[in-house]
């Protein structure tokens, strides 16, 4: 049976006892109805990960005590960079899901001209933190000790202005230049458009500021679905699934 794994956003250090965060006492107490003397793991994204056992357990609170530490290569060589046009609902956490799971490093949510998810600033934080807690379970199930940033929305034209990396890709259907041409990078930021597509002047735009087009393969894809066909195209040539 799989030992638990969780996100324990706190100092960890082997030999230590700590009392688990609020999140991690519902799944220890309520969800798996675990026991002192239970196996877990704990990690807190600074790479390393961490085994336990439960020392006490009750309805709003746990302890644990740390009995190693291990810091497993499962960090990708390769930084990725998502700036992602914001997608309603479900499509959204789909995307930051899978792309964690595939090994991003950071994902920027992004205002686009056929972007049809208007927030406010209230709303643009919860959705933020939503989304920054999709991408925490998601490095629990995928054993990441690593955290990628979810980062504050933004405009278009305000990340293309403040992105940095080896190559910049913008997905463009319409393009023939193969991934093959490129020099092998060290980082890659890559611009995913909204349903719809970005629009030419953006495109433009983003070629104006060392974007390169790129297609992968004859198909267009959704916009939930295009970080993990890229990702793991990417990830395959130049990161760690090859």
């Amino acid at each position: 049976m799989r030992i638990p794994r969780f996100y324990e956003p706190q100092s960890l250090s082997e030999g230590s006892e700590i009392n688990l965060s609020d999140n991690v006492v519902q799944h220890v107490s309520r969800a798996l109805r675990m026991r002192p003397g239970d196996a877990l793991v704990l990690f807190n994204g600074d790479g390393f990960e961490y085994s336990a056992e439960l020392t006490e357990v009750a309805k709003r609170n746990a302890t644990a005590r740390i009995t190693g530490a291990d810091q497993p290569a499962r960090k990708s060589p390769l930084n990725l960079t998502i700036g992602q046009a914001i997608s309603r609902g479900e499509r959204m956490d789909y995307a930051v899901q899978k792309a964690t799971e595939l090994g991003m490093n950071q994902l920027v949510p992004l205002f686009t001209e056929r972007c049809e998810v208007r927030l406010n600033s209230e709303r643009q934080d919860k959705r933020r933190q939503h989304w920054q807690q999709v991408a925490i379970s998601a490095c629990e199930q995928s054993l990441r000790c690593d955290l990628p940033e979810i980062s504050e929305p933004q405009s278009l034209n305000d990340w293309l202005d403040s992105v940095e990396a080896d190559l910049k890709l913008v997905l463009h259907h319409h393009t023939e230049q193969p991934l093959g041409n490129f020099d092998k990078p060290a980082s890659v930021a890559l611009l995913i458009g909204p349903e719809g597509g970005l629009s030419e002047t953006e495109v433009e735009l983003a070629l104006s500021k060392g974007f390169k087009p790129v297609a992968f393969g004859p198909r267009v894809f959704r916009t939930e679905t295009a970080p993990v066909a890229a990702l793991s195209v990417l990830q395959y040539l130049w990161g760690d699934l090859g």
